[in-house]
């Protein structure tokens, strides 16, 4: 189909609408308050229409950019699972904040962000070529920083976000490696498809740049500290960016460059080995959280772990199923979460004790969606995580990637034993400031995206039938992946039954510790293992001594060279006219004077008379012989 085929201009719809709309709203500044949430919601409720007409006709546009290199978005099976899981997760979110009031007394720059920031998403997942994938990661990763700094009067909040920003932008600068390996290697217009092409070496330095890239943005060892700083920023915010797009945006990333990951023969199995890795290590992070928003912050870096695992063995069919189902399940916890937090004033687990009972609705959503994350059968993660465990190999990984199930279960169990656990006796309820109940529509919008969500990550463990299964990896072009035998399924299951129960009667009896009472062996988990500080340490530190040392250097010897130099000059310019000057001048004058004498002597025998011109010549034949002879002489 061409570009001007009407199917095709749908996917100019998708991305350019959400744009226009959130540039509008960014311009319109406080006159623009009123109508953000409205026309916020009105533009991602009518994404759906774009969204599923793409998914089904599968659009591709191109527009001029650079010379051989176009602007080019499509769709195809993995896009397709992208842009509907992100077009339904945004609307969910952006309804919720109508119905929370978040971003109240800035609705315009809240709704703005939110806006640019989806139609940066949509362009990422439905990106052709490296040069589109830049312009969207960079718009992305801009939003983003607004987003998390949305409340920058907060102290924290701000360097919360500059933290995360200068932590994926540091890991983003391997994707412009990747371009540029890509044109030395010979990938045509950038594009993705041609990157498993290009020529070596370039074929590993465009592997290991977009691994890089994709490992930053997705939080995954040894940046996931990140995460940990971002949860400061509003719930909704961590609800749309830290579930199915910024940070699912590296997992997906992967998914669509496996070709190239493989073709490496050493990229897959880093993929595959550091998505194990962070699955198992922030998974036991997240099982010592006190705080409700980093366990599930620690938990989306577990989870996504899988994601990157599925790459790395070539999983894609399991690695979608990962993206699209925990989406659906973190959105969910992230939302509740944050609708805590502006009840009863608190996300610390141990004042959450009872709080799913204060709020029947919130609790079984949460519950459906913290069943879901802990791979309970017959939930969605569950099958996820089965599609991709099928296809992990070598053993080792496979035993890896189950070890990192059952700690799913295991900070699954502890979120749900603290928010159904009775109250403390002391305990009571608070209620933040200025937070009410909210009138039936505000309730209405709050309670539609969270049963909406927790439907989708309850129905999306149909993938563990086997037709559903086939039907997925045809979707994807991918007939015959891998898919988990009865007793794989058996046994996933069973882990994730046995230790999510214990760990809530073991919750549930002991209740919460109190974070003064914890075990020292715990605290490096809690604190992310000191992932911040190691690399303020081995990164920030040396960089900002050598920035000092540059200054001082620029301050004592090039800044002094060049004031020397400066005042140098008037004082040999001042030598230069006292003492040089004169004596150019008389050697010039004593020139001229010889040449004017010289002159005169030269028409003394300018007289006309013939004569003299005779002897003259004469005289000259003379002194020619004589000279000849003289030569020949010598010779």
């Amino acid at each position: 189909m061409g570009a001007t085929d009407p199917v095709d201009a749908v996917l100019w719809v998708l991305v350019g609408l959400p744009a226009l709309a959130g540039a509008a709203l960014l311009l319109g500044g406080r006159r623009a308050e009123r109508a953000a949430a409205p026309a916020a919601t009105a533009v991602a409720v009518a994404l759906a229409v774009p969204a599923a007409v793409a998914a089904v006709h599968r659009p591709a546009v191109t527009a001029p950019a650079l010379p051989g290199i176009p602007f080019g978005l499509a769709v195809d099976g993995l896009a397709a699972i992208g842009v509907c899981t992100l077009v339904a997760v945004f609307a969910a979110v952006v309804v919720f904040s109508a119905g929370e009031r978040e971003g109240a007394g800035g609705r315009s720059r809240y709704y703005g962000l939110l806006l640019l920031f989806a139609a940066a998403m949509l362009a990422t997942v439905t990106a052709t070529d490296l040069f589109t994938l830049l312009m969207a990661w960079e718009v992305m990763g801009a939003t983003s920083y607004g987003l998390i700094a949305f409340h920058w009067r907060h102290p924290r909040t701000g360097s919360s976000a500059a933290v995360s920003f200068l932590t994926t932008r540091t890991a983003d600068l391997g994707m412009y490696a990747a371009a540029g390996a890509a044109l030395a290697g010979g990938a045509r217009g950038l594009d993705l498809g041609e990157l498993a092409g290009v020529s070596g070496p370039w074929d590993h330095v465009v592997a290991g740049g977009l691994l890089a890239a994709a490992l930053g943005k997705a939080a995954q060892l040894p940046f996931s500290f990140w995460l940990s700083r971002a949860m400061d920023g509003p719930s909704p915010v961590s609800a749309l960016l830290h579930s199915a797009t910024m940070v699912a945006a590296g997992g997906y990333l992967l998914l669509r460059v496996e070709p190239a990951l493989a073709a490496t023969g050493w990229a897959g199995p880093a993929a595959a080995w550091i998505g194990a890795s962070t699955a198992l290590v922030m998974g036991a992070v997240a099982c010592v959280q006190h705080d409700l928003k980093q366990l599930l912050a620690a938990s989306t870096s577990a989870q996504l772990g899988f994601v990157v695992l599925a790459a790395g063995v070539g999983g894609v069919a399991g690695g979608a199923a990962q993206f699209a189902a925990h989406a659906a399940a973190k959105s969910l916890l992230f939302l509740v979460a944050g609708l805590w937090l502006a009840r009863l004033g608190t996300k610390h687990l141990a004042e959450l004790r009872g709080a799913a009972r204060g709020h029947p609705l919130a609790g079984t959503c949460f519950t459906a969606g913290a069943l879901a994350l802990g791979g309970m059968p017959p939930l969605s993660l569950w099958a996820a995580k089965d599609l991709v465990l099928a296809a992990a190999e070598p053993p080792g990984l496979h035993a890896a990637g189950l070890a990192a199930s059952a700690l799913a279960a295991g900070y699954a169990g502890v979120a749900l034993a603290a928010v159904w656990s009775s109250p403390a006796p002391a305990a009571s309820v608070r209620t933040a400031g200025g937070a009410g109940p909210g009138d039936a529509r505000h309730a209405f919008a709050e309670r539609l995206p969270l049963i909406a969500l927790a439907t989708a990550a309850v129905v999306t463990g149909a993938l563990a039938l086997p037709a559903v299964g086939h039907a997925w990896s045809l979707l994807l072009g991918r007939p015959g992946a891998p898919a988990p035998g009865l007793g794989e399924a058996a046994v996933s299951a069973l882990i994730a039954v046995v230790v999510l129960a214990a760990v809530m009667l073991i919750g549930i009896r002991r209740g919460v510790p109190a974070e003064a009472a914890e075990r020292r062996g715990v605290r490096p988990l809690r604190a992310w293992l000191g992932l911040e500080p190691a690399a303020g340490a081995l990164v920030v530190a040396p960089v900002l001594a050598a920035a000092r040392g540059l200054a001082a250097f620029d301050d004592r010897v090039v800044d002094r060279a060049v004031t020397g130099a400066a005042s140098g000059v008037p004082r040999l310019a001042g030598v230069v006219g006292r003492r040089v000057e004169p004596a150019v001048e008389a050697v010039v004058a004593a020139v001229a004077t010889g040449a004017r004498g010289l002159g005169d002597y030269a028409r003394r025998p300018q007289t006309g008379q013939a004569h003299q011109y005779y002897a003259q010549a004469v005289t000259a034949l003379l002194v020619a012989a004589l000279v000849f002879v003289l030569a020949g002489a010598v010779m």
